[in-house]
């Protein structure tokens, strides 16, 4: 499990080493990781390091700082280093005078020739865009651009990326990372954590790794059953919208080896595609469940928020998606005070109709505000998924891709989550480890027999094809292998 901590958080581990942080230790631990991560970049990009050309875009801070002292050590190696102070007289007064002994240069232009440009500029005392000199200077940029603890124009803590903002090809960070590495990860690049010796202690927001996932994901152990797995009922779908209805069920089936029953008008076309779904005609005559996922193109008339209704009444775990969200949008109150646990999966817009407002900048302050004031789980869809029930730290996933932005991706992920709800797994266990799964079969379904290669647009129904095959991915990873 990785954590992503708040700059505070940050600032107060950095305060607690005392001399270290006054006496500059942790600025030169900090300043050779750097230096150390642009080395590996030099030979990865153009196989060696003696005679590279790198550039330093300077800000006022202690990251111009480390930015400068990395650039001394890069000198010493043999390697051209300019730099461009986006204001000489503040800039870091020890990190200038140890990169002009080194051999540096200062620059008023940065070269088009460099092969990598360090952006020293601001970092966890930033906010806002970049300033018009900041923006001018990297706007003339072709080279890949290493960062210094956050891209620049980047927010620390809620990953916002004003514009304009640095694009990095790698973010070099110290100590623990923090939470924009994984909200904004689209704009950081590949991360890279360099130990300083700091810690700030406890994330509120956490990933988990391939490995949490594995441990959880439920397999049939030597006494189960179809029942003992766990049994998920699924309403969803509708004479207009049935393939909702064969999506969300399938991804049930696909998920766990339990039991899927299925409720709805799209009965013929579900169990044509999936046999071993059990359909009823209403609810009283679905049979017992373990969980139930309600909603996915169900519609929100009058029937719908009285099946709605009797479901959140039953003492079992409900997912919420959907047609779903927008019934209980207009009646909160039947999810607080529930003894059976409830799981929301809201995309932004559903979301503001939940909450009464946009999710805005602070998505994580968002959804655990949401799932403390319903007394829920929610599951906030986006690139990065952000999971919380207000009790733990927020659990984020960042998809990597924004493949499984098709129509049709949420319902399959709502059978998923439903079908591990069912498992007895607890809901912000199963939203996320749902949430992993829906990203990886995006991606193995976009790129098919070529990870490498460049992919292709994908359909939901390509993305539930490729569920068995990303859980068993995850499982391998995790180590996990069947006894």
């Amino acid at each position: 499990m990785l954590g992503f901590h708040t700059a505070s958080a940050i600032r107060a581990a950095e305060e607690a080493t005392g001399d270290l942080l006054t006496g500059g230790v942790l600025m030169r631990r900090a300043s050779a990781g750097l230096a150390s991560v642009v080395i590996a970049e030099l030979l990865a990009r153009r196989g060696a390091v003696y005679g590279a050309r790198v550039g330093l875009v300077v800000g006022s801070g202690d990251n111009g700082g480390d930015a400068l002292y990395a650039g001394a050590r890069l000198v010493r190696r043999g390697v051209s280093v300019v730099a461009v102070a986006l204001d000489r007289d503040r800039a870091h007064e020890s990190g200038s005078r140890a990169f002009t002994a080194a051999g540096g240069r200062w620059v008023s232009t940065m070269p088009s020739d460099v092969d990598l440009v360090v952006d020293g500029v601001v970092g966890l005392g930033g906010s806002g865009p970049l300033r018009p000199v900041a923006a001018g200077v990297f706007a003339g940029v072709r080279a890949p651009i290493v960062a210094v603890d956050l891209p620049s124009g980047v927010d620390a803590d809620t990953g916002e990326i004003h514009t304009p903002a640095v694009h990095a090809a790698v973010t070099v960070t110290f100590g623990a990372r923090r939470r924009a590495h994984v909200l904004a990860s689209s704009q950081c690049g590949r991360v890279v954590c360099v130990d300083i010796g700091i810690d700030p202690g406890a994330a509120g927001l956490v990933a988990l790794s391939d490995s949490d996932i594995a441990r959880e994901w439920p397999v049939p152990g030597p006494v189960d059953d179809k029942y003992t797995q766990g049994v998920v009922g699924v309403i969803a779908g509708s004479d207009r919208y049935p393939g909702a209805a064969v999506l969300c069920s399938g991804a049930a089936v696909a998920a766990t080896s339990g039991m899927v029953r299925y409720v709805g008008s799209a009965a013929e076309q579900v169990v044509a595609r999936r046999p071993e779904i059990v359909a009823a005609p209403d609810l009283d005559a679905a049979g017992r469940v373990q969980a139930w996922v309600v909603g996915p193109g169900a519609g929100t008339d009058d029937a719908a928020e009285d099946l709605l209704r009797r479901i959140l009444a039953a003492d079992v775990p409900v997912l919420v998606d959907a047609d779903g969200l927008t019934v209980v949008a207009r009646h909160p109150e039947w999810l607080t005070g529930r003894d059976a646990p409830t799981l929301l999966t809201p995309h932004a817009g559903e979301f503001a109709r939940l909450a009464g407002h946009e999710v805005g900048a602070d998505r994580v302050s968002a959804v655990s505000d949401l799932a403390a004031r319903l007394e829920v789980t929610v599951l906030l869809k986006g690139r990065v998924t952000l999971v919380s029930d207000a009790a733990g730290p927020v659990i984020a996933n960042d998809a990597g891709s924004s493949w499984a932005a098709t129509a049709g991706a949420g319902d399959v992920l709502s059978g998923i989550a439903g079908a591990l709800l069912a498992s007895g797994l607890a809901p912000r266990v199963a939203a996320a480890a749902a949430a992993r799964v829906h990203a990886d079969a995006a991606r193995l379904a976009a790129h098919g027999s070529d990870p490498t290669g460049h992919g292709a647009p994908i359909g939901a129904s390509d993305l539930l094809a490729a569920v068995p095959a990303a859980i068993r991915d995850i499982r391998s990873a995790g180590s996990g292998h069947d006894r």
